[in-house]
């Protein structure tokens, strides 16, 4: 099939784009690298020994989006294009709004015009808002708390409502809990522009010295150790959900819901540990406020994925702590480096 990965250049998308061509599907990266190094593409390169089609683009631009579909016959879209990070959203709402849900009417504007009605949408956990109870199952209610995770639930009722005017369409939405790691190589990895916003980049900075110490925001929820709780999730067994994906969406006949996750979740300072252990190295840390639109406790059911994927995650905390040092050590300074 040939796939056009929005969002290609980045975190998740870079790791899928890899799995998707050992597969030996076609790929063209749309992407129009605000959060993204073009650095990623060149070293997904070298991993798969190919040349990857990229088009640099906004996924707001029906002009720059139709030009892709000129010149190439796309089977499939993955789309993982958006702003991800909670806080920012929540200071920033606008630009959240404007570009993950626009952005996404945009696209599939252009996908229909075209007649490509397949897409994988990298949707959230987030959309689960405070869930009364975990594991978390996909029937459980969705109620964001916070700017980012309703932008992810407005493009699945989006998506939605796209199949009940059209049942052509084949639609897989993706819940993913927190993604960890990297590429074994340690060529590519999680690289975040400024102040990450999420939990490991920050400690392995810490732990190569980047960073003086770790801030862990909030020690009182209610959790075994008071810090909050997550589902980790090693990018790889991310990426390898989407091209099982990709792969099976010709057998859906109505809009897919499916949690990516583990299963289990660990806490702030549990990770802290996993890390200190694979790294061997110390990871000072401080306790901060808590943030605005964080929940105690977050972990998934993933029984559906197997059931309707056949797709289970196979890499557990202490090969995502190694696999994210091993990326960290190559690359103190990211893709900069």
């Amino acid at each position: 099939m040939k796939v056009l990965v929005t969002g290609g250049a980045g975190y998740i998308g870079s790791h899928t784009v890899v799995l998707l061509i050992e597969a030996g599907h076609e790929v063209v990266v749309f992407d129009n690298f605000c959060n993204a190094s073009k650095e990623s593409i060149r070293r997904v390169e070298k991993i798969v020994n190919q040349k990857i089609t990229v088009v640099e683009g906004d996924i707001r631009s029906r002009e720059e989006l139709q030009k892709v579909f000129d010149v190439h016959t796309i089977d499939a879209v993955i789309h993982f294009a958006g702003l991800k990070a909670v806080g920012e959203s929540v200071e920033k709402p606008f630009i959240y709004y404007d570009n993950n849900v626009h952005g996404s009417t945009v696209l599939f504007e252009v996908m229909a015009k075209n007649a490509c009605k397949s897409i994988i949408f990298s949707s959230s956990a987030t959309v689960y808002g405070d869930p009364h109870t975990t594991p978390i199952l996909e029937n459980f209610p969705t109620s964001a708390t916070n700017p980012y995770g309703r932008s992810k639930l407005m493009v699945e009722e989006i998506l939605r409502d796209v199949y009940v005017s059209d049942s052509e369409w084949k639609i897989v939405l993706l819940r993913y809990f927190n993604p960890v790691g990297a590429h074994k190589s340690g060529t590519i990895g999680e690289d975040p522009n400024g102040i990450p916003n999420n939990l490991m980049p920050f400690i392995a900075q810490t732990a190569v010295g980047k960073r003086e110490y770790l801030s862990v925001f909030g020690d009182d929820y209610d959790t075994p150790d008071g810090t909050g709780v997550r589902d980790y999730i090693h990018v790889v067994d991310l990426a390898d959900a989407h091209v099982k994906a990709v792969e099976k969406i010709s057998n859906f006949n109505e809009v897919m819901t499916i949690n990516l996750g583990t299963g289990k979740g660990y806490s702030v300072l549990e990770m802290v540990k996993a890390f200190e252990k694979a790294s061997g190295r110390r990871v000072p840390y401080k306790i901060a406020p808590r943030r605005a639109g964080d929940i105690a406790t977050c972990f998934a059911d993933p029984s559906y994925a197997k059931e309707i994927l056949g797709w289970v995650a196979t890499r557990g905390v202490d090969e995502m702590c190694e696999d994210g040092w091993r990326w960290q050590m190559s690359n103190p300074m990211g893709y900069k480096s």
